[in-house]
């Protein structure tokens, strides 16, 4: 599959076509991380880290902690 660089504003970036997007559960506003290897580009989703995962999942269990234990009941 071809793209062609083009000028955006005052940078230049590619289109990615929305069959691939859809191919690799991705939308607009998600991040990706670029990676230069050998001389290509690889686009990587960006995963969240898991610390950080784990410090929201505290602050939202936390936060719920009485609707939580009657939950589990």
């Amino acid at each position: 599959m071809n793209a062609t660089i083009r000028k955006i504003g005052n940078s230049e970036g590619i289109i990615i076509p929305k069959d691939v997007l859809d191919r690799l559960g991705l939308k607009a506003g998600d991040t990706v991380e670029i990676r230069e290897e050998g001389g290509s580009i690889s686009l990587v989703p960006e995963q969240p880290d898991l610390a950080e995962q784990l410090k929201a999942a505290r602050v939202g269990m936390q936060k719920y902690k009485v609707a939580l234990r009657e939950l589990a009941k």
